[in-house]
Parts: structure tokens; C-alpha cells; sequence
């Protein structure tokens, strides 16, 4: 009951604070300059269309009353109309956001070996030459910016190779092969600017741990050193890296636009530039939501986790 308690209690901090972040937001996108009607109509719009178009997109409202319209849509998972296109939202995320899914899970299926073999055999060859080399090599990636990374690997594996498009443009006629090959950069690039900013953490964790008086007893009863490293050491050295693995996620989905914008991935993160661009305050406050809500959910699951897999932050 103790664990249930624990994350019921993380549950509902998470769905105030979530409700929270959609005040904020709406309240952010009020502020934002410029008027939706104008840019619908144009600059030789006159006075009494620009009425007419306000009052028919409610604009006019209060603010308090369209944000309430605007929450109990969301509840009823109709993230309403954008105001430039008057499409449904839900059918323009759709694609975006199944693209850029399959893009973080490309991205994360890369992130989980860079990120554990990496830190597992530095923490076995601490302060050797393995472990200094693999330093150097988080060190230079983690100082380089998404879009040098991404153009490295386009030019070692689209100019000099070519083995890969330079531009990951999808669509619904696209082939599952030319889909993987598509999304083989911006995932790799991704995968590899997550990882190394959590091998670094990971490595000290690992050496505190097999520092630890039951690591030493495992290994005085005769298991292998990867058997130590794998059953007993790896559990407990996770838990501080899932918040790194956490905010790992949520760039996955709110922090690509970067990536999508070099290899022109019609992704979740350029479909954001674009209605923030066209100033379009509905597919905003989606877009940015949605971007919250993973965001939270992954801390949630974050906490979650740390609870099962370390048992004094259940009986602290």
C-alpha cells in the first residue's frame, strides 16, 4: 500500500501541475503579438471583415471564458480547429507526431547501448586508458551543437559514403525501407547528443556503487564481474540517471526542431515553428501542451521508477 500511496501521490502532483502549465500557456499565447484575423485576411482585410472574423473565431471572448472552452475540448480529446487552415488538430498532429515518434524510438533504440556499454566499461576500467579515451569522446560530442553533428554525419555518410538521403522527406507513399533510411541520421544524431549526456553521470554512479561493501561480497562468492555489474550494480546506478533519461524524452518530442530543420523531417518540432510562425494561438497551445504533457509524464515515470527500483525511497 506504501508504494501505491507513493505513486498516487506523484499522480496527482503531476496532473496539478499539468494543469497548471496550461494556464501559463494560455495565458503566454494571449500575450503573443499580432492578430490571427489579420493574417487569415490579409493586409487589405478592412475593419468590418476583420470584426466579422473575430467574432466568428470568438476572439472577442474573455479570456477566462475561451480557456475554459479550450480545457473542456481538451478533455474530451478534440484539441479543436487551427484558425490558418481550419483543419481539425487532430488530424494535422497526427502524421506529425506518428513521424516523430518513430523517429525518437529510432533515436532511443540508439541511446540505451551508447548510453550503458559505454559507462559500464569505463566504470570497469576506471582511470585506464579506456576509460580516459572514452572521456575525450563524450567530451568533444557533448560540445559540439545538434546541427555540427548532424552536418558531420551528412557529410561522412550522405556527401562521402552515400549511403543515405540528405534530406529525410516522408510521406504515406514511402517504403518501410526508404522510412528507415530516412530517419537513420536524425535518429542516429539524436540517439548520440541524448547518450552523452548521461554516460557521464551513469559512469560515476556505476563506480560509486561497485564501491559498495555488497558488490565487493558478490564478488568475493566468485560471479563474473559483468554478472556483478549487470544484476546488482546496474539497478541501483539507474535510479539517478532516469531524471537525465526523463528530460531525454521530452527533447524527443518538444526539442528536435533543430535536427528535423537540417534534414527537412516533416516532424512534431517544425509543425511547432510553423504555428508559432503563423501565429495560429489554437495549434499553439496544443502543439505546446502536448510537448508539457510528455515532458511531466516522463518525470512521472522518472519517480516512478526510482520508487520500484530502489526501495529506501519507499520507506523514507
Amino acid at each position: 500500500m506504501t508504494v501505491l500511496r507513493l505513486i498516487a501521490g506523484r499522480v496527482l502532483v503531476s496532473l496539478l501541475t499539468l494543469l497548471l502549465v496550461s494556464m501559463l500557456i494560455f495565458a503566454f499565447v494571449e500575450i503573443l503579438p499580432g492578430d490571427v484575423a489579420s493574417r487569415i485576411l490579409g493586409r487589405d482585410a478592412t475593419e468590418a471583415s476583420l470584426a466579422v472574423l473575430r467574432e466568428r473565431l470568438h476572439l472577442n471572448d474573455p479570456a477566462p471564458e475561451r480557456y475554459v472552452r479550450w480545457l473542456g475540448t481538451l478533455l474530451t480529446g478534440d484539441l479543436g480547429t487551427a484558425l490558418t487552415s481550419a483543419r481539425p488538430i487532430n488530424e494535422i498532429l497526427a502524421p506529425r507526431i506518428t513521424n516523430t515518434l518513430l523517429l525518437s524510438a529510432f533515436a532511443l533504440a540508439i541511446y540505451f547501448p551508447l548510453c550503458l556499454i559505454p559507462a559500464a566499461l569505463q566504470a570497469l576500467n576506471r582511470d585506464r586508458s579506456l576509460d580516459h579515451a572514452l572521456s575525450v569522446v563524450t567530451l568533444i560530442i557533448v560540445s559540439l551543437p545538434e546541427f555540427l553533428l548532424a552536418t558531420l554525419l551528412m557529410v561522412v555518410f550522405v556527401a562521402w559514403a552515400g549511403l543515405f538521403p540528405a534530406m529525410s522527406v516522408v510521406d504515406d507513399t514511402t517504403s518501410f525501407w526508404d522510412y528507415l533510411r530516412a530517419i537513420a541520421l536524425p535518429g542516429t544524431t539524436l540517439g548520440v547528443v541524448m547518450a552523452v549526456y548521461a554516460v557521464r553521470m551513469l559512469r560515476d554512479n556505476l563506480i560509486e556503487v561497485l564501491d559498495a561493501d555488497y558488490i565487493r561480497m558478490a564478488e568475493f562468492k566468485g560471479l563474473s564481474r559483468w554478472r556483478v555489474m549487470i544484476r546488482h550494480a546496474l539497478p541501483n546506478a539507474l535510479v539517478p540517471t532516469l531524471n537525465v533519461t526523463a528530460l531525454n524524452l521530452a527533447y524527443l518530442v518538444g526539442g528536435v526542431v533543430v535536427v528535423e530543420k537540417v534534414f527537412a523531417f516533416p516532424g512534431f518540432g517544425s509543425l511547432l515553428i510553423d504555428a508559432l510562425q503563423l501565429r495560429d494561438a489554437p495549434l499553439i497551445e496544443s502543439t505546446v501542451l502536448i510537448t508539457a504533457t510528455v515532458y511531466i509524464g516522463a518525470n512521472l515515470v522518472a519517480d516512478v521508477g526510482a520508487v520500484l527500483l530502489n526501495p529506501r525511497l519507499r520507506t523514507g
